[in-house]
């Protein structure tokens, strides 16, 4: 069992990486959007992980997202690197350029698409973990990965002193209730929606994909929580609820936020990288019809919302293309 303070924060964003029209890191943007969400609250940011597009940047992009996050933050929040790979060895070299960058701490996923075993698994997080001196948060998200972490291997992993936390993205709060009460692991809620609910029962935090939107109520949620205010904690819940339906429910979560974003004129441009492509017509009304319903979320002023379905349209073709191999 691991005995730590909390090295990552509470409110950390699961941030998006703004990119130029032709697919391109547009780096103001990014250093512009990464002081936006700790101005509004935010104590962690998780750079390269699913709604920041790592699975197509480059890991140059990678490496310089983290420098990047490090001189922006300049102490005022921890920068996590997420992402990895499916591949143990690129996983390892990844987070030692990460470690060299600057990174805080590192966010391990399971390895998607080749479907190890648990024992693979366990290896995979074991070997990663050895390999760095940073404190390590294992992401579990079944949905894309093809294979959960199953109870029995997380309280093995457990084990390893340098894996301190979880994000949990299976929704089964019984499991998260069992493994706190076994392990000193910290949980984070991996889905937007179970964040009150996985703090209510000991969670420590949240790594929201919203919370690029409001992280303001988001971080009073936290505060409430810790003041064991449930009540407020519960109103800033209820107030995010369309919120999070709007940009989780319908397109992709990065796809979705990005477009929010320009439309609230916060980011230039909402551009993804392919096989993402921006909302089609439908879509984008689904989205724009949730966020008719949302009232009084602090940091998120609809009436200048101004959606650009043409700006959004199709995904781009980057010049250089991600590493996979």
């Amino acid at each position: 069992m691991n005995s730590t303070a909390n090295p990552f924060g509470q409110v950390l964003v699961a941030l998006v990486t703004p990119f130029t029209p032709d697919g391109e890191v547009d780096w103001p943007a990014v250093e512009k959007h990464i002081d936006d969400v700790i101005v509004s609250g935010a104590d962690g940011i998780v750079v390269t992980g699913t709604t920041g597009e790592t699975s197509t940047l480059t890991d140059a992009e990678k490496v310089r997202l983290v420098e990047v996050g490090k001189e922006v933050a300049s102490g005022r929040a921890k920068i996590i690197t997420g992402g990895g790979s499916n591949e143990t060895a690129h996983a390892i070299e990844l987070y030692r350029k990460s470690a060299a960058a600057g990174a805080d701490g590192v966010m391990v996923v399971t390895p998607y698409y080749n479907k190890p075993t648990q024992a693979g698994i366990l290896t995979h997080f074991r070997m990663i973990a050895d390999a760095t001196d940073l404190p390590v948060i294992l992401y579990d998200i079944p949905g894309r990965t093809g294979v959960p972490i199953r109870y029995e291997t997380i309280l093995r992993a457990a084990k390893h002193p340098n894996i301190l936390a979880i994000k949990d993205a299976k929704g089964d709060l019984a499991e998260v209730s069992r493994v706190l009460n076994q392990t000193d692991l910290m949980y984070f809620a991996g889905d937007d929606a179970n964040a009150l609910p996985t703090l209510a029962i000991g969670g420590t935090g949240l790594i929201g994909v919203t919370a690029n939107i409001a992280a303001a109520p988001y971080r009073q949620m936290v505060d409430a929580v810790n003041e064991n205010d449930l009540a407020t904690a519960t109103t800033a819940h209820k107030r995010l609820e369309p919120l999070v339906r709007a940009v989780m429910t319908h397109i992709p979560g990065t796809v979705a936020t990005k477009y929010v974003l320009h439309g609230l004129g916060r980011i230039p441009s909402p551009r993804v990288r392919l096989p993402l492509v921006g909302p089609e017509e439908h879509e984008a009304a689904l989205i724009e019809d949730e966020l008719a319903l949302v009232t009084d979320v602090p940091g998120v002023d609809l009436r200048n919302f101004r959606p650009d379905r043409n700006a959004a349209a199709g995904g781009a073709l980057p010049k250089i293309a991600g590493t996979t191999r």
